[in-house]
């Protein structure tokens, strides 16, 4: 899975996101969902496959690398 940024109407929700966008269920990670990077702008993030990345992320709209987050070094 990897990341993109798109733009949508304020307060879109996943479902609308999906059919705007022609993805499928399995291209999107509905536990990730659609996060608001800046509503006011309807600026989101979504997390699809890296296919669906390419296909549907606008220039400059990823897609983007989506690392696992770990603790460095030994937990104190």
């Amino acid at each position: 899975m990897v990341l993109i940024t798109v733009r949508l109407p304020q307060e879109a929700t996943l479902e609308q996101a999906v059919r705007r966008l022609g993805l499928s269920e399995d291209e999107v990670d509905t536990g990730y969902g659609l996060v608001p990077l800046d509503p006011d702008e309807g600026l989101y993030a979504l997390r699809v496959t890296e296919a669906a990345g390419h296909r549907v992320a606008p220039d400059g709209g990823g897609p983007f690398s989506d690392p696992p987050i770990e603790p460095f070094g030994p937990p104190r």
